[in-house]
């Protein structure tokens, strides 16, 4: 049924075409939140749009928690598993695991009563490369979605849906879901559509190229199309971006991105880097902020491409100031006031941006053919280089892998960055061996932290490890790190069994990496 809400928000939308007005309320089933929400079962498998908290659905995963929270007071049981492009914001993660209904979660996580749930057993969940989440539901190695919910800008009569602010698995889920719920977003614009480059690739053995050969190029269509007898709702909604502004830049972050952008200008004068330079994939947060600022103000590096995942605060300033030609991702994880910017400006910035799906944001073919510069974050490096980007001392889940490896393992340059120490110095980020890797020795070419850079391009293993403690470890604990270096014994990598996680122990029954 049609609320009186419902009725204003469409009619307050006055940028909203006739067509997709009559589209809304006629061709299609227009039902609160809570009503969509009855279309899921306990037992289903659910998958949503979005990629970030950048065009997740809102209300409708909201809806699902108050309907978990009913039945669970009444006895009943209600657990779904959630499959998304990747992490979400609070109305969907938040909500849902706080009423304790999802039994399965993957790719990716970064809300913080998930995270406390999946460390304390109550929700099951699988880290993922995020560029393999679509081929593998196409493939059947992950259930299929019963129900795929997603956020539109737009939706048309003949199954035309226009994704909001992220991408993701957002063809495929419509593609493979038996129903779909569209949540109609009237806080986006309907002129959003134009913004996003939607594509699906064939599967093997049939696959051909992915024809992206600059991070301008266009391969697909402006929206996704479904038949529109799988729509089985509408839900209309009018939430902005759960997307938080970040922090200032501190004294670390800041010097952390000053010796990454001097590293890459002395590359640029080495002629390691041709001279158009590289397109940029940089990972979320302050640190990748701060990265992509300091390389937009180098005298050194010209104007920019970059083909990453997320587009955040920083990118969108940089393009209005002719750094950065386009940025190519799979989502807009900026801040409401950046949105309000884009909006505001719609014309131009639909020259410069572009929105796909994972699988091509993050494919290993397209980041190698176009030899990209790959900046990451890790939460340690241990002396060969390896990185742990997930687990706190092996064991809890911080957030995940993301696409981080998509990225590192194919990139024409692949840098890691982390701050030295952690915890007030407690910590130390730079370790004899990481507790749970993520990224090998093999696939990590430069590490950077505060105190400087260490380039493990061409170095044997104990060359690999001196530089890192010269360069990278804090003085605290460089000491410590040679001691253990010096007391490995002889071998082809400096390895010594009985005290490689000496660090992690001390912490976990001293509170301090330095008491040992």
């Amino acid at each position: 049924m049609v609320s009186s809400r419902q009725v204003f928000l469409i009619f307050a939308r006055v940028s909203y075409s006739f067509d997709v007005f009559i589209a809304s309320l006629m061709d299609y089933r227009i039902v609160s939140a809570d009503e969509a929400a009855n279309l899921v079962h306990h037992g289903d498998v659910v998958a949503f749009s979005g990629f970030t908290a950048a065009g997740c659905p809102k209300e409708v995963p909201s809806a699902i928690a108050r309907r978990a929270e009913q039945l669970h007071t009444q006895g009943k049981p209600f657990r779904i598993s959630v499959i998304t492009g990747a992490s979400s914001g609070d109305a969907m993660d938040g909500a849902l695991a706080r009423a304790g209904a999802i039994d399965l979660r993957l790719p990716y996580q970064n809300v913080g009563d998930m995270r406390s749930a999946i460390n304390e057993g109550q929700v099951r969940y699988i880290d993922m490369h995020l560029s393999e989440v679509a081929q593998q539901l196409r493939y059947g190695f992950l259930p299929r979605p019963r129900v795929a919910i997603v956020e539109a800008s737009s939706i048309s009569s003949r199954g035309e849906i226009v994704p909001t602010y992220g991408v993701g698995i957002l063809p495929t889920i419509c593609r493979l879901a038996e129903k779909i719920i569209v949540e109609l977003n009237v806080a986006v614009p309907e002129a959003l559509r134009g913004l996003h480059d939607i594509a699906e690739p064939t599967d093997p053995p049939h696959r051909q190229e992915l024809p992206i050969y600059s991070p301008s190029d266009r391969i697909g269509s402006d929206c996704v199309r479904v038949d529109p007898a799988k729509i089985a709702c509408v839900v209309i909604t009018d939430r902005s971006t759960e997307v938080a502004a970040f922090n200032k830049t501190d004294e670390v972050t800041a010097k952390i991105a000053q010796n990454v952008a001097q590293f890459l200008e002395k590359e640029m004068h080495k002629g390691r880097l041709p001279k158009e330079f590289l397109p940029i994939q940089s990972g979320v947060g302050n640190v990748a902020n701060a990265i992509l600022k300091d390389l937009g103000n180098s005298p050194v590096i010209p104007p920019f491409e970059m083909y990453t995942e997320v587009i955040q605060d920083s990118v969108i300033d940089l393009i209005k100031w002719g750094r950065i030609r386009i940025a190519s991702g799979s989502s807009l994880t900026c801040s409401a006031q950046k949105i309000e910017e884009i909006l505001a400006a719609l014309d131009f910035f639909r020259q410069r941006l572009v929105l796909r799906p994972t699988e091509y944001s993050n494919s290993p073919e397209i980041i190698r053919r176009l030899g990209v510069i790959s900046i990451n974050t890790a939460l340690e490096a241990d002396l060969m280089g390896a990185v742990n980007s997930s687990h706190v001392l092996g064991q809890r889940m911080v957030n995940g892998i993301g696409g981080s490896c998509d990225f590192t393992r194919n990139a024409f340059l692949s840098i890691f960055t982390t701050p030295s120490v952690a915890k007030d110095g407690a910590v130390s980020c730079i370790v004899p061996l990481v507790a749970h890797q993520d990224q090998s020795e093999h696939s990590v070419k430069v590490l950077v932290t505060e105190y400087g850079v260490a380039d493990l391009r061409g170095l044997p293993p104990r060359e690999r490890a001196e530089i890192i403690i010269d360069q990278c470890a804090h003085p605290d604990y460089r000491p410590l790190l040679r001691r253990y270096l010096d007391n490995c014994p002889k071998g082809h990598a400096p390895f010594n069994p009985s005290n490689c996680f000496a660090f992690h122990q001390t912490f976990a029954e001293k509170g301090d990496m330095r008491k040992q």
